[in-house]
């Protein structure tokens, strides 16, 4: 078999892409929790919260959403379907918080779900905290200037 041949081989056996089919699931299911994130600030906008504690509560919901449905079972399974689309919303990270942590309970709540629960947003929270505290200390020293 020369290199045509077996390319033409591998061509027939080699899954088809679904790169499109891909996107767009990833678009119609981020575009769904965006879209509920928007209705809930709708419903949250008339208990005169203010704009910033308003965003907050949606925040709040959304993430409080994302780790039951991962605790149910059920986010895993739409990740199946909708692939991206359940990353890049504040859900997916609830979502990367919550599934180490139940995925390790058999082993304890220390050594379980302590060590695991960050496994995966860990650097992210770290980074985010140390970078905020640095930005609070430099905005602190300008304000006494």
């Amino acid at each position: 078999m020369d290199k045509k041949e077996y390319k033409e081989f591998a061509d027939r056996k080699a899954p088809s892409s679904k790169t499109s089919k891909n996107c767009v699931m990833a678009f119609l299911f981020g575009g769904t929790v965006c879209t509920f994130g928007e209705l809930l600030f709708a419903l949250y906008e008339p208990l005169a919260l203010g704009k910033e504690l308003t965003g907050s509560a949606v925040s709040v919901t959304l993430i409080f959403l994302g780790v039951l449905l991962t605790g149910l079972n059920i986010y895993p399974k739409l990740a199946k379907h909708a692939g991206a689309g359940t990353i890049v919303p504040i859900t997916g990270f609830a979502n990367s918080v919550a599934a180490p942590s139940i995925e390790a309970r058999t082993e304890g709540f220390i050594l379980g779900v302590g060590a695991k629960l960050f496994t995966i947003a860990g650097p992210v929270i770290v980074f985010g905290i140390g970078a905020s505290f640095l930005a609070g200390v430099w905005y602190f020293i300008q304000s006494l200037t």
